[in-house]
């Protein structure tokens, strides 16, 4: 059995309400909720929330909200993974052992069904403990610089201020939409970036973190303007 869980906590604090907020007419929840049911990756989607209203709106989508998330594990400093092996736990306890476990954020509209269904193709070809979505840097992360406390500059990596740029490695970083994972890993605590993990590389137009108004505001114009390409290609 695959299982999809969405942890989505009530306690958000740049975005009140983030993970239910209108995000281009639907609850931010609903795109996630909705390419885990189109995937036909899962038996079940489960959303796990210590929040009513959250609760309320993920039904209404079509995913299960069959317990409600304990206090301690719905604080602002509490990490994905316990929050998915307590989820696992529940339905251990319930006489439910899924081989599969994919965790889907919450705020994650940019989530296809494609990218869902080939982190489960990746994970069981290559006997992974994870499968999770990265794309790369839009600049090379070797002539980054920061901000001293006079306000001058200072390169991170200052051995390659000479350095083409094309010349330099390619880095890549989660793109926080999903992560496979087998029953095992979850259970373990197993961390997700280690060499038993496997990317699926999304392009970077696919890719936005929503932490900030900022953010919300750029995702939302990337994503009509990925609508407006959509709706205008020929049948």
């Amino acid at each position: 059995m695959n299982v999809a869980i969405i942890p989505a906590r009530g306690g958000s604090k740049r975005i009140p309400r983030k993970n239910i907020k209108n995000f281009c007419g639907k609850p931010m929840i609903a795109w996630s909720i909705e390419a885990a049911l189109q995937s036909g990756c899962f038996e079940r989607v489960i959303v796990s929330t210590d929040d009513e209203n959250i609760a309320e709106i993920a039904l209404q989508f079509g995913a299960e909200v069959p317990f409600v998330r304990p206090a301690e594990l719905s604080g602002d400093f509490v990490a994905t993974i316990p929050v998915i092996k307590h989820a696992i736990q529940w339905l251990e306890a319930n006489q439910i052992t899924p081989e599969w476990v994919c965790c889907i954020y919450a705020t994650a509209p940019f989530i296809s069904v494609d990218a869902l269904k080939g982190g489960l193709t990746l994970i069981q070809q290559k006997n992974a403990d994870y499968a999770f979505s990265v794309t790369s840097y839009a600049f090379p992360i070797q002539r980054a610089i920061k901000l001293q406390q006079n306000n001058t500059i200072q390169m991170f990596s200052p051995e390659h201020f000479s350095t083409r740029s094309q010349d330099l490695e390619e880095a890549y970083h989660d793109a926080g939409q999903f992560y496979w994972g087998t029953n095992s890993a979850w259970l373990e605590e197993k961390p997700i970036f280690s060499s038993q993990s496997y990317p699926i590389i999304l392009p970077k137009h696919l890719v936005q973190d929503i932490d900030t108004k900022e953010d919300w505001v750029r995702a939302e114009l990337m994503f009509k303007l990925l609508q407006q390409e959509i709706n205008s290609e020929p049948v």
